[in-house]
């Protein structure tokens, strides 16, 4: 079996992004969908479900358990997966959104609340496995001019489109005056769909060449795929010596900074976007007089699809790290001026409503694009570890996730609305230092060189 160099590589890094490009971003990008989809339902129907089963305090230990259970328990799918994914991306593509679709369902028969974070503990399982696989697989099959949007479409832009779909579905149910009982229950259970049609759409993607390239060595797979994306005639002039899969030990020694600051980024990020995604539209949507499923469908709709347009127009100009600094930066002026500026009762609701856009616009088109795609863990990781560094970065920032969604609360109910946003708005600022002081660019290079597994 001969091994192929990265001549191959540089062949699929040249193409310009076609109809090939477009189907792997869907395919990954619907993965995505139903992780958004999966995650954000619950804040939409929060208070339903509590009322459900009987529990009062949205803000005691009980909501955050069912709202942290699918974030702490894809921490753990991240990790596996990530592990399992140098055994081949496909093959594992696919029992996640399995796992996703079973227990979206299973969440529609729930008969008490512990059984629903049971089964939203193992949607969690899935849905961290998904974010390893998706944008790998993403990153992986792009090319190198058009990566950055393919990661921004496909992560971020797809994700916001699942949580409006969640909200929108909510909305109609309340429409339809649907008995509240069973609103919930169709809301979490209708993941089950956009899940069955990933598991569809996937089985025509094929393995990525950088798997049999740098972790397979099979030059003769590789060349089946660049003979799909570029044509039988590039694929006869691939070169098949060489490889780039040895000396990870070494490599791990040179560059375990830069996936600390990764995970680190990720954990930060995620505290401020979780804290405020999944409480605000119960704790911040009825100061501006809107039900939560109406204030995350104009924050989903209006604002993060905004700011998904803006990082795809800008990411592979402008390029990542200054993107996401000035994201962060921005996120953190919009939440301070909430924080001091919008009094309930007081101020205008549309100012209110505004303020917290502008700070999902501004996440979309920085760190929500970028850390929160998992951008930086597939491009800046190797290979034969990008699986591995992928997973620890997604359970660093589900941690984060699940840090913020015990804090925020809390905060919340003690110091008052005022001090919780304004922890937002400072965790904000570090993650728009720890941007500039600890992340190289990696915009419009191949894989090999942003990863340093080759010189540039």
């Amino acid at each position: 079996m001969s091994t192929p160099n990265t001549a191959a590589l540089e062949v699929l890094d040249a193409q310009r992004f076609s109809r090939f490009h477009a189907r792997a971003v869907i395919t990954t990008g619907m993965g995505v969908f139903t992780d958004g989809y999966d995650l954000i339902s619950i804040s939409v129907v929060l208070p339903l479900v509590l009322h459900s089963f009987g529990v009062e305090n949205i803000t005691g230990t009980v909501s955050s358990l069912l709202t942290a259970s699918a974030l702490l328990a894809s921490a753990a799918g991240a990790i596996v997966f990530g592990v399992l994914s140098n055994a081949g991306r496909k093959r594992y593509y696919g029992i996640d959104v399995s796992l996703m679709a079973l227990a979206a369902l299973a969440q529609a028969f729930c008969g008490n609340i512990w059984l629903l974070i049971g089964a939203r503990t193992l949607l969690g399982f899935g849905i961290g496995a998904d974010y390893v696989l998706s944008p790998m697989i993403m990153a992986e099959h792009s090319n190198a001019r058009d990566r950055g949007k393919a990661l921004a479409v496909g992560f971020s832009l797809m994700w916001v489109l699942g949580a409006i779909a969640a909200a929108l579905l909510q909305i109609v149910l309340e429409r339809l005056h649907v008995p509240p009982d069973l609103q919930w229950r169709i809301t979490l259970g209708a993941g089950l769909i956009p899940a069955a049609a990933v598991i569809v759409l996937r089985r025509r993607l094929p393995e990525t060449p950088r798997y049999y390239a740098h972790i397979k060595g099979d030059g003769e797979a590789l060349r089946d795929v660049v003979a799909h994306v570029a044509g039988a005639q590039a694929a006869q002039s691939v070169q098949t010596e060489g490889s780039l899969s040895a000396g990870m030990r070494e490599y791990f020694a040179r560059h375990w900074r830069r996936f600390a600051m990764i995970s680190l980024l990720w954990f930060v990020y995620d505290i401020v976007i979780y804290a405020g995604g999944l409480f605000g539209p119960s704790l911040l949507g009825r100061s501006v007089g809107l039900s939560p499923a109406e204030f995350q469908l104009i924050n989903s709709a209006i604002f993060s699809v905004s700011g998904s347009f803006v990082a795809v127009l800008l990411i592979d100009r402008w390029g990542r790290k200054p993107m996401q600094a000035l994201g962060f930066v921005l996120m953190a002026a919009m939440l301070g001026l909430y924080a001091y500026t919008y009094h309930p009762g007081v101020s205008a609701p549309l100012y209110g409503i505004t303020l917290y856009g502008l700070f999902f616009l501004f996440n979309q088109a920085g760190p929500g694009s970028i850390s929160g795609a998992g951008m930086l863990g597939v491009e800046m990781a190797a290979t034969r570890v990008r699986g591995l560094v992928q997973g620890l970065s997604v359970t660093a920032g589900r941690l984060g996730a699940a840090l913020g969604v015990f804090v925020f609360p809390r905060l919340f109910e003690h110091y008052g609305q005022s001090f919780a946003v304004a922890f937002l708005a400072i965790t904000a600022l570090l993650g728009a230092a720890l941007t500039l002081v600890g992340i190289p660019e990696t915009r419009r290079v191949s894989l090999e060189q942003a990863s340093g597994e080759t010189a540039g």
